[in-house]
């Protein structure tokens, strides 16, 4: 028996610290309002595989998603291998000295962890949960501990919140370096990634799809630039100016508001579901 419900009424958080504390294995669909969807699975309560619509979802566009090759390469495997499995690409990979097991190991968790904290923001939407549906053998999984997951994601959210607050569309703004000295900052990779691509025309937007990063990553890092002093924003060239409308975060849209009681409630009646079927 499948469990399908809304997600204004189960949050993604609820969803799988009831998947965690049930032990289950199986597949959780979920889809937003804006036809974006997702797909997880898990074996006795571990997330073993993730993916959503906007990628490809091979092993090469999962390591390139996330840094690991260059958009050459995974181009070179997809024109040699498209169709094959994630063991081929891998080790066709690890052959040609493009990565390592361990790149793979972790670009694959990496990959798995942006889908899932991007998640927690989802308020609108549904979801399915269908029993012992596990990924295709061909697929390369990589078991993570719910716990670790719900924990990052929990502070994620509450973090996401502030920097959304700061830098509301990422569209409308983008970057300047200043005056100040570069060397008197101690920059990590990610902050010479996007400071490569800072250009009077570039959007913040654009820079993170440029360096495929998501929404928290490229707050994250701008917002730590712009406390540190090295850049500030300004309005991308050519863009029109428009009327300023109030920033709405994602977190606009509250769940009603439940008792303690009515939430034990809900949630136990749920788990009783899960281990039923």
């Amino acid at each position: 028996m499948a469990l399908k419900g809304r997600l204004q009424d189960f949050s993604t958080t609820q969803l799988l610290n009831l998947v965690n504390m049930a032990r289950k294995t199986g597949k959780l669909s979920l889809n937003d309002q804006t036809s974006q969807s997702a797909m997880l699975h898990f074996k006795d309560g571990r997330l073993i595989h993730a993916t959503n619509n906007a990628d490809e979802g091979h092993l090469a566009a999962m390591l390139y998603k996330v840094g690991k090759i260059s958009e050459e390469q995974v181009n070179a495997v997809k024109n040699q291998y498209n169709g094959s499995s994630d063991r081929v690409m891998g080790k066709y990979l690890m052959d040609a000295r493009l990565v390592s097991r361990a790149d793979i190991v972790q670009g694959v968790k990496d990959y798995m962890l942006n889908i899932v904290y991007d998640l927690f923001t989802w308020n609108d939407g549904t979801f399915l949960f269908e029993q012992d549906i596990l990924p295709t053998k061909d697929r390369i999984t990589v078991p993570l501990n719910l716990d670790n997951v719900i924990l990052e994601g929990s502070r994620r959210i509450q973090e996401a919140g502030r920097l959304q607050d700061e830098l509301p569309d990422l569209s409308t703004i983008a970057l300047k370096i200043t005056d100040k000295p570069l060397r008197d900052v101690k920059l990590t990779q990610d902050d010479w990634r996007v400071i490569s691509h800072i250009h009077p025309r570039n959007s913040v937007k654009q820079i993170a799809q440029n360096n495929n990063m998501d929404e928290f990553q490229i707050r994250k890092i701008v917002y730590g630039m712009l406390q540190a002093g090295i850049v500030e924003l300004t309005r991308p060239e050519g863009l029109q100016q428009q009327r300023a409308k109030p920033p709405v975060s994602r977190r606009g849209k509250k769940i009603a508001a439940q008792s303690p009681a009515e939430k034990r409630s809900v949630v136990t009646k749920l788990i009783d579901r899960i281990k039923r079927i």
